[in-house]
């Protein structure tokens, strides 16, 4: 049951997921949303234009009409004619293609934005395949289409009865007018019925989008099981990736043991906590940590002390102040300047003693750390 469950897709897609099926142009589209914009584009720009459009087409259609007794004899000048009309009636007609052009490119924008894919002109052998095909025809998809396109059927034909029904006598009337009025009155019907379609079209398109969305959104749903192979594909296996930083951190410790015999000094806890710190007054403005650990990072960097002869201090409260405010390749903190430079005066001391081969000077005992820089006094001093 647990496998069965899983292999359920009732989860959302993944970001991923959506941005493969874009690149395959696989978006959400509305066909309805695209009939209500283009339809509706054109009746407001017959609205907008409808007396510069009747103008023209009503002297076109005049000239169209009135030939000369030359002209209808004569075959050459008829096609001058007809091109001469063919022409004009296209630069008559191109301002409505082209908003009629604009409004079609731009209502599938309207619902899944724009998008172009060549995987979307790829030739798919699956598609001919006609046991697919009757797959799809009968599959819940066109099983809604059908029932879809019945219903949008049903309501505008209800819509194009009630217009006719409306204006069926005035239509009748316009075989009995005059030209001229008889195209102002049926531009008038014919734009109170556009008008009368784009209210069904919105309905349509109200239900249609999101509808569409939901749909799309419920194809591309991903089972558990796919949601762990994509976020192992995209963010590698967690145990290769783990043994990636086991292995950056060993190259990490090994880079940090090769700088503790250049240190001057290694303060540490004693057992718990190690810090290695050098100073160079000719580079550095102030004193750095080069390698810190603690437990058994800390033991090595004291092995590794010892083997090339970096003195040891044992000063707690420094070695966990200087452990956790300071990084590795950072100077030490401003408020444990006093006490890192009582250290470096020890540590300049005693190289001057072994010099000259006298008596060491004594370890410093009573070294100044900030209490609220010392974990260890911050968790003394904390309330039981």
């Amino acid at each position: 049951m647990a496998e069965d469950s899983d292999l359920e897709r009732t989860e959302p897609a993944s970001g991923r997921r959506l941005e493969q099926a874009r690149e395959e142009g696989n978006v959400p589209r509305s066909r309805e949303l695209g009939s209500l914009v283009v339809l509706m584009a054109g009746v407001l720009a017959l609205w907008a234009m409808g007396g510069w459009l009747f103008d023209r087409m009503f002297h076109l259609t005049r000239a169209g009409l009135l030939l000369e007794p030359a002209q209808a004899k004569d075959p050459a000048q008829m096609l001058v004619a007809l091109y001469e009309m063919f022409a004009a009636g296209l630069v008559t007609l191109l301002p409505l293609f082209l908003v009629l052009t604009i409004a079609s490119i731009a209502s599938p924008i309207a619902v899944g934005g724009f998008n172009y894919s060549s995987k979307a002109y790829s030739f798919d052998f699956a598609r001919l395949n006609p046991v697919s095909g009757l797959m799809r025809l009968f599959s819940v998809h066109g099983l809604s289409e059908m029932v879809k396109a019945i219903l949008k059927a049903l309501l505008l034909g209800y819509i194009g009865f009630t217009v006719m029904k409306a204006r069926g006598e005035e239509s009748l009337h316009l075989m009995q007018m005059a030209i001229e009025p008889g195209l102002v009155d049926f531009a008038q019907i014919l734009l109170g019925a556009s008008v009368t379609l784009v209210s069904g079209l919105i309905l349509i398109a109200l239900v249609d989008v999101p509808f569409q969305l939901w749909q799309y959104h419920s194809k591309l749903k991903m089972s558990k099981d796919e949601l762990k192979q994509e976020f192992k594909q995209s963010e590698g296996d967690p145990q290769i990736k783990a043994r990636i930083r086991q292995r950056q951190r060993e190259m990490a410790r090994r880079r940090m043991m090769q700088e503790v015999p250049t240190a001057d000094v290694v303060v540490t806890n004693p057992t718990h906590y190690a810090v290695a710190i050098r100073y160079d007054g000719a580079s550095m403005r102030a004193p750095r940590v080069v390698a810190k650990g603690c437990d058994l990072v800390a033991q090595q960097i004291r092995d590794v002390a010892r083997a090339n002869q970096v003195p040891l201090l044992e000063a707690p409260p420094l070695a966990r102040a200087l452990y956790r405010h300071a990084e590795i390749g950072d100077e030490v903190p401003a408020a444990l300047y006093t006490a890192v430079a009582e250290v470096m005066a020890w540590v300049f001391t005693l190289r001057h003693s072994a010099s000259l081969g006298t008596t060491p000077p004594p370890e410093p005992t009573h070294i100044p750390v900030p209490p609220k820089l010392d974990p260890g006094a911050a968790a003394a001093g904390a309330p039981q």
